[in-house]
Formats: C-alpha cells, structure tokens, sequence
C-alpha cells in the first residue's frame, strides 16, 4: 500500500540510481553523498532523466539538488554543445524550467536562441511537421511520435516563459500535425512514425514507449502552458487522449505491466511505458482531462513498476533506445539496459504519487545562484 514515506524513499532511491548512470547501460560508484550527475552525452537520454529530476526538485523543493542540475549543464555547456536536431533539444526542457530557480542569462539566451532555431532551422515535412532529424541520420519526410515531448514541450514552455505566443502556437500545432499521422482513428493508439515517402507508417508497430510519450506529453502541455491552448485544441487534445487511454486500458496485462508491442500480449514487458502510462494517465485525472475510473489503470501501473525498482534503484525491464522499425519483429528483440529515461518516467510517477499525499502544502524553492 502506498503511503508518503514509502514513496519519498523510493523516490530518492531511483535519483541516486540515475546519478550512478554514466550512460547508457554504464554504471559508476557515486562520485560523493550529493546527487552528482555522471552521465556524459548530451542527448534525449539523458534530457528526459534531467526533467524527471528537475521535477522532483521542484516537488521536494531540494534546492541542492538544483544546484547538482545546474552543475551538470555548466560542465556540458563549458565544454561545447553538440549539433542541434530533435534528440538534442531533449534537455533544453529541464534547462528551460531550471532558469525558474537559478540567474543565469547566460542561459537564458541559449533557451531563447535555440526556441527560434527550432521555429527557423529545424527541417520540415510536408504540413509543417517537425522533421524527425538526429545525430544519426536525417530521416527526411519522417514524423515521430517522440518528437512532441523531445521538443514540443520545451518550445512550449520557453514560449511561456519569455511571452512568445508564436513559440506555443507551434508547439500545439506540432501536436495537430503529429496527430494527423500517427494516432490511428480505429484504435486510438499512436504508429511509432509515418514516411511522407511511401506514405506509410513503417511496421505499423503500436511500440508502447512511443506512446507513453504521447500520454505524458498531452498533459504536460496542459500543465506547462495551461489557457494558452486554444479552447478548440484542448477538447481535441483531450478527446485525443482519452481515445488512446481507453485503448490502453484494455491492454493492460493483470499484473499492471504493459508489453513493449501494445497488442501483441507475448512481446516482452517493458518498464518505462508503463510508468509513463501510470503518469500520464494519473496526471491526466488530476488535470480534469480523463474521467476517474482510469485511476485503477494508473495504480495497476505503479505497483508494477515499484516491484521492478532494485535495491540500486535502477528501474529494471527498460529497452534500449529504439530507432524506427520496419517489421514487428525488430521491436521484440530490443535489449533491456539501465537507462536514464527509465529512471526519469519512473520519477515522474513517483513525484505524481507524492503529490497526491502532499498536496498543496509543498515547500517553495529559492533562487540558487
């Protein structure tokens, strides 16, 4: 059973499991008793761990371990960013929330110079769509449903913070577009991708991380940029959501846990969507956007994941990063590995359980220097 010590402990054992990261599938001893962030690329990887963290500071209001976020970026950014795509604009994201609580313009000017890169450098598809380019290859014409939390959310939430209306009108414009080609109207689940050429969406493979992308960022959005979304695209957002939550819920295994392929019940179980689908959805219910009677699939989730915490708090049963595949078959035989991503979606629906017990008596955090 659940209750607010449990869950802080868990909470602070899956940080430490992430500061032990060092990348992927790579542990190392921790550096000292603070959490010191190890992992060494700057990428999607590690961009999703960093907002996991960055939330659970601002849940807990750990001022010391802003200052651990922050010392990270300082190292990364002292040394020389890597070129900018999709993946990379992954931990602009928790920089843009991390300006919220430290002063530095410095960095504030890299958020809002790489928020316009996005609007007039990254490559399009047909309809305007957000090209899915990364280190490895440009993956031209391709929409992928990681791309709405890998840089939707951050141009979102820096159009909120420096009064860009332009900057959220794209962000929710990249939902629409994404939205068009990738959630299928019969099942309401979300395809991996979609190839403007061919016109196809790949294996047609329901890969469960690809959506618990999906079901975490609808209502990030929501929370980042809240009556700034227009009433039209809220209740088509929403009616979005709670079409792929409806779906979800009937594939839900009896343990909670969720396969790796959503509708292939022998695909093997897979950790991180499941946590995401327990955040998502729970966030979801919170926020007014789905109905309480999906609770019970939220909480079936937790308690799965829980139990595949270990005694390192490293979140056991997560796939390794997952390009776009071209047969089932490809998504079957992706390794398990620790991964930061995994820590990070498990954080977010540890931070959700909390807040459930604390409620709105939260501690208020100071600006760091």
């Amino acid at each position: 059973m659940k209750n607010a010590e449990a869950v802080s402990n868990l909470l602070s054992s899956v940080a430490t499991g992430l500061a032990r990261l060092k990348g992927m599938n790579e542990t190392a001893p921790l550096l000292d008793d603070k959490i010191t962030i190890q992992f060494e690329e700057w990428d999607w990887e590690v961009g999703v761990g960093l907002y996991g963290l960055v939330r659970h500071a601002e849940a807990s209001g750990d001022n010391e371990l802003i200052g651990s976020i922050a010392a990270w970026y300082d190292w990364q950014i002292g040394r020389g960013l890597p070129p900018r795509q999709v993946n990379s604009t992954s931990p602009m994201l928790p920089l843009a929330c991390l300006i919220d609580h430290v002063q530095r313009p410095d960095w504030e000017a890299l958020v809002q110079d790489w928020a316009d890169w996005l609007m007039t450098g990254l490559a399009r598809t047909e309809d305007g769509g957000f090209q899915h380019v990364v280190k490895e290859r440009a993956n031209d014409g391709e929409l992928w449903d990681d791309t709405l939390f890998m840089t939707c959310l951050f141009l979102a939430k820096a159009g909120k913070r420096f009064g860009r209306k332009d900057w959220i009108d794209e962000a929710i414009h990249q939902f629409l577009v994404h939205t068009r080609y990738l959630s299928d109207p019969v099942t309401g689940l979300w395809y991996h991708g979609w190839n403007f050429n061919g016109r196809h969406n790949f294996a047609k493979a329901f890969w469960a991380r690809g959506n618990c992308w999906v079901t975490v960022a609808i209502p990030e959005l929501f929370g980042l940029v809240g009556d700034d979304i227009p009433p039209f695209a809220a209740r088509f957002l929403t009616s979005v959501l709670r079409a792929q939550a409806t779906a979800i819920a009937g594939l839900q295994k009896p343990d909670g846990m969720f396969c790796t392929l959503l509708d292939d019940p022998n695909a093997p179980l897979e950790s991180s969507a499941t946590a995401g689908f327990s955040y998502g959805i729970s966030r979801a219910v919170e926020m007014g956007l789905l109905p309480h009677s999906f609770r019970t699939v939220a909480d079936k989730a937790y308690d799965a994941v829980v139990k595949r915490i270990g005694g390192d708090g490293i979140v056991l049963e997560v796939s390794d990063g997952t390009p776009m595949g071209h047969d089932l078959d490809f998504y079957r035989k992706i390794p398990n590995v620790p991964a930061p991503y995994g820590q990070a979606l498990t954080m977010l629906m540890l931070v959700q359980a909390l807040s459930e017990f604390e409620g709105d008596a939260k501690p208020r955090m100071s600006a760091a220097g």
